[in-house]
């Protein structure tokens, strides 16, 4: 096969040694297959009849039909808009464009990935972990150790931990840079021929750091500066959806509950600055409580100790209800995990809530944040880019923290974050970043077929619960993929853009499964 690139837009497929079919004369370009030329502006490609090969599309491309053949033709539009086996049609594109042998690929191909397990110090241990559980589902003769904790799967192709295309070995990443047009032409645009975000499961048994995440311009700034801290120019929105009732401390508290613990606990203003806390209660604005908290953060570390100390002993001898009201089993909990850290009194100015199964909260830049207990669905943008302050034995950059903070005071549940009902099995949580979404998909019990609606970008599909006999992805991904036929709990399929995913649920079984996305 050759590929004739004309100076009059005009592109000819052909075999070698046949006659190029009307091209324009001048400047031929002659590409093997499998080599690609990017488009500077819309051609024409035309693909005889006894041609038996693919035009697929790749990084941008758009095809359109210009002037079909009127005499009787086979076509079929493949997944990222490609014409196979047509006769005589000539249709237009823009982007990089590929020419392959023609090869014999299964019409419904629905791909399957092998995902990275995360074992981090504050993982739940064992089969007790959600992570834990899913991995085993699909993978028997994983090992799962009672005394190893099972923090987090990753389902991206972040080189941390990039999924593997399951039966080839093949990584999620490899693959996308042989077919970036999988990902689709808005995604393409905006981010490059790399998938933008990072889906993952988190089970948490003990608290995550007290942090938060710069927005792009200020991680650019700390990449460049620090890169050996900050290890990349990117912002790290995050999306949480709970899976069980999951703890977290999220955002600054209304005012007037600041007022109340610095009103009531001693050691609270011991470590803010008396004069910081009596400045807050008289005029509670983002300026005062700025101070306070950066007081807070920088306290000598004695002064801390005995505050805490101090505030364990008065909460211990408490009755039960006003030990309730001033959160002792949450402070006792995280001092016996952090002994001595500031960020145990970090509970009295932040925000603490339990996400029911099925809530979500949406964490943008500078919003300040800990993960306490439970298990959730997470996505985010693609970023290790993390600034942290307190409850960790890792790198602490308190200045940092205290400086990029948003100190707007908001009620707890003003942090949940509502989907969209886009059908009668679908809820679509669309953050207000263009790097990820994520669909909560419930097919309950009783229902025969359900299809996961096409979108424009490439989406990463988790099942959480349930199983389906049957599974049919339309139209097929790009390259020789083992077929699946079936889901379980814990399958992890990857759906190129445009394609739609048909499943048929086993009798008597609830479907739940969580769909990560971009909408552009």
């Amino acid at each position: 096969m050759r590929l004739v690139v004309a100076n009059k837009r005009k592109i000819i497929a052909s075999r070698v040694g046949e006659p190029s079919g009307g091209a324009e004369e001048e400047e031929h370009c002659h590409w093997s297959p499998g080599a690609g030329w990017k488009a500077p502006q819309p051609i024409t490609v035309r693909v005889p009849c006894w041609a038996f090969s693919t035009v697929e599309t790749a990084a941008g491309i758009r095809i359109r039909i210009a002037a079909p053949c009127k005499r009787k033709q086979t076509s079929r539009r493949q997944p990222d808009g490609a014409a196979h086996r047509l006769l005589s049609p000539q249709v237009t594109v823009v982007g990089r464009i590929h020419l392959f042998p023609h090869r014999r690929i299964p019409r419904h191909t629905t791909m399957e990935l092998e995902c990275a397990v995360q074992k981090y110090a504050w993982g739940v241990y064992g089969l007790k972990s959600f992570v834990a559980q899913l991995a085993k589902a699909v993978s028997p003769d994983l090992e799962v150790s009672e005394e190893e904790p099972f923090a987090e799967l990753w389902m991206g192709t972040h080189p941390n931990g990039p999924s593997v295309i399951k039966g080839s070995g093949e990584t999620l990443g490899h693959y996308i840079r042989r077919h970036p047009g999988v990902l689709g032409t808005p995604v393409i645009q905006t981010f490059g021929e790399q998938l933008p975000f990072l889906f993952k499961v988190l089970s948490v048994n003990q608290a995550l750091s007290i942090q938060a995440h710069p927005n792009k311009s200020h991680a650019e700034e700390l990449h460049q500066e620090r890169p050996d801290v900050y290890k990349d120019p990117n912002h790290k929105p995050e999306m949480t959806i709970a899976l069980t009732p999951f703890q977290a401390l999220c955002g600054f508290r209304p005012s007037q509950e600041i007022t109340k613990h610095l009103t009531e606990l001693p050691e609270l203003q011991q470590v803010v600055g008396e004069e910081n806390a009596k400045t807050f209660i008289e005029e509670p604005t983002e300026a005062n409580l700025k101070s306070c908290f950066s007081t807070m953060m920088n306290a000598p570390k004695e002064n801390i100790e005995s505050a805490l100390s101090d505030l364990l002993t008065r909460l211990a001898e408490m009755d039960s209800a006003k030990g309730d009201e001033l959160l002792r089993d949450l402070f006792t909990t995280l001092h016996e995990k952090y002994p001595g850290d500031v960020g145990c009194f970090s509970i009295y100015l932040l925000n603490y809530l339990t996400l029911q199964p099925g809530q979500a909260m949406f964490l943008g830049p500078n919003i300040i944040h800990a993960y306490l207990f439970g298990d959730c669905i997470e996505c985010m943008a693609c970023s290790d880019n993390v600034v942290r302050a307190g409850l960790t034995p890792k790198y602490q950059d308190v200045e940092t923290l205290v400086s990029m903070l948003e100190y707007t005071m908001m009620p707890a549940e003003s942090r949940n974050f509502e989907g969209f009902k886009m059908d009668n099995y679908t809820i679509l949580y669309n953050p207000p970043v263009p790097d990820f979404a994520v669909d909560m998909i419930e097919v309950p019990s009783g229902v025969g077929q359900y299809t996961l609606r096409p979108v424009e970008s490439a989406s990463i599909v988790l099942v959480v619960e349930g199983k389906a006999r049957k599974v049919e992805a339309n139209p097929s991904a790009p390259g020789e993929l083992p077929q699946v036929t079936s889901l379980q709990r814990g399958s992890v399929i990857f759906l190129a853009a445009d394609q739609s995913l048909t499943v048929r649920p086993t009798s008597g079984s609830r479907l739940l499964a969580f769909r990560a996305l971009c909408v552009l």
